[in-house]
């Protein structure tokens, strides 16, 4: 009976253990995000299961491309995926479907193979302040972006996408494009 016992308390410590690591590491370093919609098509899909690094940004700041998920600045119930343009005190220029970001090195024109249609109507310009982001979707024609509500506060960022699990002949890691 002893030995039953000493097998039973071995099996409760190794799950409460398992269950402890992996609460801490949901909680603290990743978190799992299901894509909801089309406006990062091509890159993410409607369905799409990823897993979203909460710690990178604990010792560095968001770079250009990253695709990050954030709480949305109108419903902070609400989280939405979508890539990094802009960054701390550049500004967006989006002219005739063409995207460019002036800061301190000059201006730069976005070479991205997902630019919006040159018979867009969306032409603005943004400076962004200190602690905010540009975002806008892949699929830039038909994205809910930083065009319609602004800039995204650092606050509001949960954290960089990392991995696509699921559909499982899609999965693969990400990293930053380099512009």
């Amino acid at each position: 009976m002893r030995k039953f016992l000493w097998s039973l308390f071995e099996m409760l410590e190794t799950v409460a253990i398992a269950v402890v690591a992996v609460l801490l590491v949901r909680s603290f370093v990743t978190q799992p995000f299901l894509v909801s919609g089309s406006s990062m098509e091509p890159t993410f899909s409607d369905g799409n299961y990823l897993l979203v690094d909460e710690l990178s940004y604990d010792f560095r700041a968001p770079e250009r491309g990253e695709v990050v998920v954030f709480k949305y600045p109108g419903d902070p119930s609400s989280y939405f995926i979508k890539r990094i343009i802009g960054l701390p005190g550049e500004t967006v220029n989006i002219r005739n479907g063409n995207v460019s970001v002036t800061n301190a090195q000059g201006t730069e024109m976005l070479n991205e193979s997902y630019t919006l249609k040159n018979d867009t109507t969306t032409n603005m310009e943004r400076t962004l302040g200190k602690g905010e982001y540009f975002v806008m979707g892949d699929n830039r024609n038909f994205s809910f972006d930083s065009r319609s509500w602004g800039p995204v506060p650092t606050k509001d960022i949960v954290g960089v996408v990392r991995f696509r699990l699921w559909p499982l002949q899609s999965a693969k890691a990400f990293s930053a494009p380099h512009y």
